[in-house]
């Protein structure tokens, strides 16, 4: 049926688009695919000096320094490292090889140029000069390419982001040692934690993932082993001090992180005032009272309690051996309490008796009605927690502290 309305510019409209029919000409291949799909084929201002940036001091990420990040906030707006010295140049990867060429090629052109006739003291007093100056020459090259440490700088990878900081991650080796602590060693966690600096959470983590690539390595699976040591060239790591080398004796291990960080509680979210009397010494414990009955010290919430200990014992003046004495049985009483928190867990079990069912399982367990006590508020008795109600909305009943512990 034909339109109603016919548009006057309908053949300038067919003429302007393309058919949407496929055309039978034969089209050219594509040598190279573009680097930008917009129809713009002009180059902007923005795009020449991103050009330009990529081909003069971008090319330089390129190829990234030997133990050292490769972060934008390292550099400057023309490509210099930032806290490199002004004499410091960088050397590529064939510069050594370079470098020995010629002075092997120096060497064969001066015993050429040597007289015949010259005698064997001369040639042993030039070779020992020779010597000593590449000695001297050596040294003061490795003066000058010796890098300074990272500043904080460095450790920025977005420029225009001042607050972020690149965190480090553990090296390959400090976590082949953290695995075998625990798996072959048989350490704790907590004592592993302690030993290197990392947290106990890190600690589980690195063993889990360790086990895993033993056991794909073990079953022939292929890792991305070359991704992992280009990822670890570029990124802040923590290096592993194997003390059982000679020039790490006496080195204590890098703290990779705060190991004693204390997790909120939520009780102590809310703000309290506690009247309290000024004889009165109030500690952490009475405040973690104040917050919650159950709510333990800072002290004794921390991942690494022993660590508290261990620095009064310093500040006490002992001797190490009294203080190793005293960690050792620490240690002990505390491996004999958790053994009979896990002995009375299991007798708990076996007198609960569990039926299996199609979708819930049923736990029966024996009671005594004795046992809610005299003031029937005894949690170990049955249905404490809905027969008997609180008195918070009693007649009488006096909510404002009217008194003061001394």
């Amino acid at each position: 049926m034909p339109p109603r309305l016919r548009c006057p510019n309908l053949l300038c409209a067919t003429s302007c688009y393309p058919s949407i029919r496929p055309s039978s000409l034969p089209r050219l291949a594509r040598v190279s695919r573009e680097f930008s799909q917009t129809s713009c084929q002009r180059a902007t201002l923005r795009r020449r000096k991103f050009y330009e940036w990529l081909n003069g001091p971008g090319s330089l990420l390129k190829e990234p320094i030997p133990g050292s990040t490769n972060y934008l906030g390292a550099y400057d707006k023309y490509g210099n490292l930032v806290r490199a010295r002004p004499g410091w140049t960088r050397k590529r990867p064939g510069d050594k090889k370079a470098e020995g060429e010629k002075n092997d090629v120096a060497t064969i052109e001066s015993e050429e140029q040597t007289p015949a006739g010259q005698e064997i003291i001369d040639e042993l007093e030039m070779s020992v000069r020779r010597d000593e100056e590449k000695k001297n020459d050596a040294r003061a090259a490795e003066q000058d390419d010796k890098l300074p440490p990272e500043t904080a700088e460095d450790l920025r990878p977005f420029p225009q982001n001042k607050h972020f900081r690149s965190q480090p991650v553990l090296s390959e080796e400090l976590r082949e040692a953290i695995y075998q602590r625990v798996a072959r060693d048989g350490m704790s966690v907590s004592l592993v934690s302690v030993e290197f600096g990392v947290s106990n959470e890190r600690v589980g983590a690195v063993v889990r993932l360790k086990q895993m690539e033993k056991e794909w390595i073990a079953q022939g699976k292929k890792l991305a082993v070359p991704y992992s040591k280009a990822v670890l060239a570029m990124v802040p790591t923590t290096p592993y001090i194997n003390p059982s080398l000679p020039e790490n004796k006496g080195k204590r291990p890098i703290t990779h992180e705060a190991i004693n960080d204390l997790i909120v509680h939520p009780a102590t979210r809310q703000q309290l005032f506690v009247p309290v009397s000024e004889s009165r010494h109030f500690t952490r414990v009475d405040a973690g009272k104040a917050f919650d009955n159950d709510l333990l010290p800072a002290d004794e919430r921390i991942p690494h309690p022993e660590l508290v200990q261990a620095e009064r014992d310093i500040a006490s003046g002992l001797s190490i051996e009294e203080r190793r004495q005293l960690a050792e049985e620490r240690m002990e009483k505390e491996q004999e309490r958790r053994r009979q928190q896990e002995s009375k867990r299991l007798e708990e079990l076996k007198k609960v008796k569990t039926v299996a069912g199609r979708r819930w399982d049923f736990v029966f367990q024996d009671v005594n009605v004795e046992s809610v006590g005299r003031d029937g508020r005894s949690p170990k008795g049955v249905g404490w927690r809905y027969g008997f109600p609180h008195e918070d909305r009693k007649k009488g009943q006096v909510k404002i502290p009217t008194k003061v512990e001394a």
